[in-house]
């Protein structure tokens, strides 16, 4: 495999700055680091509006466990954690050499 000439190669961004767009192509708003975090921030801030919005009303949960604040969000999150950490160890066992098809 050959590799591209050094003036198209993209490098790899530091903390803190931008990464370097390869020719012909436009930069676009998610290029700078700064734009990256500002979503990031607008997600935890989302996602802790609604946290203390759980605790604005009553909820008429079946199990004890389900009245609990944020219990949905708490469940959520964990199951979608196991999901990845199960899936990870699942590739080990399923994965098939790079010529298995050949």
């Amino acid at each position: 495999m050959t590799q591209p000439p050094e003036s198209e190669r993209t490098q790899t961004p530091q903390a803190g700055s931008q990464a370097e767009v390869p020719r012909g192509e436009d930069k676009r708003w998610l290029d700078e680091h700064k734009n990256v975090d500002k979503v990031f921030y607008a997600l935890v801030g989302v996602c802790a509006l609604l946290a203390l919005a759980d605790f604005g009303y009553h909820k008429h949960a079946h199990f004890s466990f389900e009245g609990v604040h944020a219990f949905h969000g708490l469940f959520g999150f964990l199951a979608y954690f196991g999901l990845v950490l199960t899936a990870t160890q699942l590739r080990k066992l399923l994965k098939r050499d790079e010529n298995y098809y050949d």
